[in-house]
């Protein structure tokens, strides 16, 4: 049997699979026995791979809050067409060859300074058997249209497949998906890419959109020549990929699209396409804020500035956000995945509509996010923004990605700034699709353009588009890029710009005659003097508080109030029965029945020793009773890191998840999401961030599996999170649960870093804080307090940030429970817990704490028989409990000793927030109990631990 004898075989056997791949060394193999064995080894595993890879599975195959499996689909490559295939192997190999390497081959770079690629053997006919005169017959093998009803030669069919995979203005990366219906709708719809055309309507428009982002940066280079602008030279065609994208949006009726855009050419787009008035930009530059006279704002810079707007669309109306940036690059991807996903579940798109089932996301909000190159490759959070696009309850519907690739990142090189071929590597980790798009050629952006979408809107998948262009300055404008790329830069300063080229190009085919160019630009120049005159008197109108937002106001800046957050215990109990009751025939773990079931139901009958996962439970519940939506977020937040939580749970017989609180009857709807996360900080809460700040309404909760992990997200907190409502107005309740304790389990699992999140709040160390403070820092010690404090971030009518000094052993420490009594209307959160234990003028020492740390000192006073010392717990540590500090402190008259005590170390914690809040306001020197200073949180060595531990709540009754 001869080889050639030996391929055939196969493939009247088995049908092509794309899944086979034929190397090198099997095809050439002397011995054709052992090529077939090494095929049918590779078939055997690509079908095991094909069954398995691709159906993946969730605890829920009915479907839960916010999450319904994908429906199946059905495809199937035509009899005729793998007849084709059969019987022309050879040439259907050499087609798929190019395939998966004709984009190596094309000529996208416009200011490429390498030479020739190397030929490829598997790109050559004679490597397949095949000779150039050869007749073949393109049908099935080929999408081309002028060659489906005729035979042809080797050589023309080359030529065709070098102009469709080897130009000079596109390519395209899909052979790396598994999934057969994909790859043969990407097969088909790209080779017929160029058979299609824009009109000469559309390429006026187009190139007016670039005639005056041209101008945009030309006006602002002059009347602002020290201004780091970040213009959008040498990349003027991304307008034209928003053009598209808009008439295909209105076309399938979105109603919504999110967008997250760095700074390069941002401004540009804004005001040429979104709206945005150039006075509101000019007016900033001249020093003045882009808020209202009456904002407390600090403000941020133009390339920040963000877009809320409504635009008309070919007679239709879709609203454009654009999500803010700061400059730590790619962070907002995912707060921009987080505001689609919320505005979905606002406007019932994809899982979260009950009457439409078979709904997918991204129905009526669409996801798209641009990428500066080196970041895309450099920064870890887009490789978590990946991994997160299909997870249940992340899921979008699929992105929409343009990496804006000016090869090269501030200075260096893009083959230097990463290790993979393409800048757009990483999208292969998802299998997306990849188009690399020449920027000298807007019109086949264009077309790409819409390629990806359509590709989107059939499979509501991740895509890309790799928009190859330069930055025709440096860095930033004031920056010289010749000084380490001076063969690049030789090519871009010597070259014309791309509006140039296209209204050239255009005049050449009398569509756009030079003087119509030259009108557009005359006319917007003209605007833009006119903006500039205008921006002295331009008053900037408020971004903030409209639409969902607008029962919202400023949080003040003069006390803090305090919320009723009570409610009838008799509502209570039956929301937390609720929270623990399943099905008839749902067959619940043993154990959970037991200590988690009937211990909860028992505890709720009897109005006490309510613990702390009960007293969530309460919160959540009251609060989707009252029609709010809860969403709770972050690694296996179901069940919770310490097993106490089972807000989900899960049937012994078939895996199927149930969330008891969906089922509440008699309240307004609200419903509970539960989004067990990937292993990831960044992202995550980034994501949470972005819902937090697009609805007030809904609760949004994410839990660190451990306190300290949060600083794997410290670019979301510092930037977002923190200064957020500072810089741009955009408040947000999001609750930060971060456990925290000592308890032996050394450095990484011990503190939440108490000391940082002190650090970056604003709370006054000489004078009152009020509820205008950035964030809220609590520390509670009763379960009776975290419900009141989750509640009153929903209740109150303004929105602060939460960071909860969550707890480990007072989850189960019997002497941390409460009452029903604890719980009944007229209570709320106290922001101090006093002393009930001690006579007040028997108290001689106070001792100041927060936290679980109270429970260890009560014990030790109770222990030594102490009756002079009072403890006092600071429930919140911002806003500072001034007012009732000084209300506690005034009852123990004959009191000499302050001491605050903690199991922090001292250069760790709340010691050097409090203390000079407590001098400075109370007036009274405050003494220091605790552990001493270390660059590490907590002891690894178990007796130094337990030394440590004994000496810190036995020395603050020494003092």
């Amino acid at each position: 049997m001869s080889k050639s004898d030996a391929f055939s075989l196969l493939i009247a056997l088995l049908g092509y699979d794309k899944r086979i791949i034929f190397t090198e060394h099997i095809y050439q193999s002397s011995d054709p026995h052992i090529m077939l064995r090494h095929i049918f080894r590779i078939k055997i595993s690509a079908t095991l791979l094909h069954s398995t890879a691709l159906r993946r599975t969730y605890h829920s195959e009915k479907g839960v809050f916010g999450y319904r499996p994908r429906p199946k689909r059905q495809f199937k490559v035509s009899e005729e067409v793998m007849q084709s295939r059969n019987a022309q192997s050879n040439v259907y190999r050499w087609v798929e060859a190019y395939r998966k390497h004709g984009h190596k081959f094309a000529n996208v770079n416009p200011i490429s300074i390498k030479g020739p690629q190397s030929p490829l053997d598997e790109l050559n006919p004679a490597f397949y058997g095949l000779e150039a005169k050869e007749n073949v017959k393109p049908q099935g093998l080929l999408n081309a249209p002028e060659l489906e009803t005729t035979t042809t030669t080797v050589d023309v069919l080359e030529l065709l497949l070098k102009q469709i995979y080897c130009g000079n203005a596109v390519s395209a990366e899909f052979a790396y998906i598994e999934n057969l219906e994909e790859r043969e709708w990407l097969s088909k719809h790209f080779e017929q890419l160029k058979t299609q055309s824009v009109s000469n309507d559309a390429r006026k428009q187009i190139a007016e959109l670039l005639i005056k982002s041209q101008a945009w940066d030309n006006f602002m280079a002059i009347k602002f020549p020290t201004v780091k602008r970040y213009g959008g030279e040498g990349a003027e065609t991304l307008l034209a990929f928003f053009w598209q994208l808009l008439r295909d949006s209105v076309q399938v009726d979105l109603s919504h699209i999110v967008v997250a855009m760095s700074h390069r050419g941002r401004t540009a787009l804004q005001t040429i396409m979104l709206n945005m008035r150039p006075a509101k930009i000019f007016r900033k530059l001249k020093g003045e804020s882009e808020f209202p006279k009456d904002c407390q704002a600090m403000s941020d810079v133009i390339s920040h500035f963000h877009t809320s707007e409504d635009l008309e669309i070919d007679g239709k109306t879709i609203h454009f956000n654009m999500v803010r940036n700061p400059s730590h690059l790619e962070s907002g991807n995912p707060v921009s995945m987080g505001k689609t996903r919320s505005k979905q579940q606002t406007l019932k798109d994809g899982a979260f509509n009950d009457d439409n089932l078979s709904m997918e996301f991204s129905s009526k909000v669409l996801n798209v996010i641009l990428h500066g190159d080196a970041a895309f490759a450099g920064q870890g959070v887009n490789q978590e923004c990946l991994n997160m696009a299909y997870v249940p309850h992340y899921d979008v519907g699929g992105s929409l990605h343009v990496l804006i690739n000016n090869q090269v990142g501030f200075t260096t090189p893009g083959e230097r700034g990463r290790s993979t071929d393409y800048a757009s590597d990483l999208a292969k980790t998802i299998q997306a699709p990849v188009f690399h798009v020449n920027g000298d050629d807007p019109e086949m952006l264009i077309q790409v353009t819409k390629l990806a979408f359509d590709y989107q809107r059939e499979f509501r998948k991740d895509v890309f588009i790799d928009l190859n262009c330069f930055r025709r300055w440096g860095h930033n404008e004031l920056d010289d890029p010749t000084f380490t790329n001076p063969l690049v830069y030789k090519i871009i300063h010597t070259r014309k710009s791309i509006p140039d080229l296209y209204t050239e190009k255009l005049a050449n085919e009398s569509i756009l005659t030079t003087d119509e160019a030259l009108k557009i630009r005359t006319d917007y120049l003209e605007y833009l003097n006119a903006e500039l005159i205008a921006a002295s008197e331009y008053d900037p109108e408020a971004s903030y508080f409209q639409k969902q937002w607008q029962h919202i106001t400023t949080a003040s800046s003069d006390y803090v109030t305090y919320w009723d957050t009570g409610l009838d215990y008799a509502l209570l109990n039956y929301i937390g029965q609720q929270s623990v009751s399943y099905p008839d025939n749902f067959k619940i773990h043993p154990h959970l029945r037991k200590i988690h079931v009937e211990a909860r139901r028992n505890k709720l009958n009897a109005g006490e020793k309510i613990d702390w996962s009960t007293a969530e439970a309460l919160a959540i519940g009251s609060l989707m009773y009252q029609g709010n939506n809860v969403r709770l977020s972050g690694e296996d937040v179901g069940r919770g890191t310490f097993s106490h939580r089972h807000a989900m749970l899960i049937d012994q017989d078939d895996n199927e998840m149930y969330i008891p609180l969906n089922d509440l009857k008699g309240g307004l709807g609200g419903k509970l999401e539960i989004a067990n996360s990937i292993l990831s900080e960044e992202a995550v809460l980034g994501f949470e961030y972005g819902m937090a700040i697009d609805n007030p309404d809904n609760l949004i909760i994410w839990e660190a599996q451990f306190g300290d992990f949060a600083n794997g997200a410290q670019i979301i907190i510092d930037n977002f999170i923190i200064s957020g409502e500072t810089k741009w107005m955009d408040s947000n309740a999001l609750v930060m649960l971060l456990p925290h304790g000592y308890d032996g389990a050394a450095s990484e699992h011990s503190s939440c870093r108490i000391e940082r999140f002190l650090q970056l709040c604003d709370s006054k160390e000489t004078d009152s804080d009020g509820d205008h403070v950035n964030i809220n820092i609590v520390n509670p010690t009763t379960p009776a307090q975290y419900y009141h404090v989750l509640r009153r971030q929903v209740l109150r009518n303004f929105r602060k940030p939460l960071i909860v000094v969550a707890p480990k052993i007072l989850l189960r420490l019997p002497a941390a429970t409460s009452t029903h009594v604890d719980f009944q209307p007229g209570t709320k959160f106290q922001n101090i817990l006093p002393d009930v234990t001690v006579q007040p003028n028997d108290v001689q020492r106070v001792i100041l704490c927060s936290g679980k740390h109270y429970y260890a000192l009560a014990d030790e006073r109770k222990a030594q028989q102490i009756n002079n010392s009072a403890i006092i717990r600071l429930e919140s540590l911002c806003p500072f409990p001034l007012l009732e500090l000084q209300e506690q402190l005034a009852t123990y008259r004959n009191a000499k000793t302050f001491v605050w005590s903690q199991e922090e170390q001292r250069n760790m914690g709340a010691w050097n927030f409090v203390k000079p809040r407590f001098e400075n306001l109370i007036g009274k020197p405050l003494l220091y109990c605790g552990r001493v200073e270390a660059p590490t949180s907590a002891t690894g060595v178990g007796k130094i631990h337990k030394q440590e531990a004994e000496e810190v709540v036995r020395r603050p009754f020494q003092l």
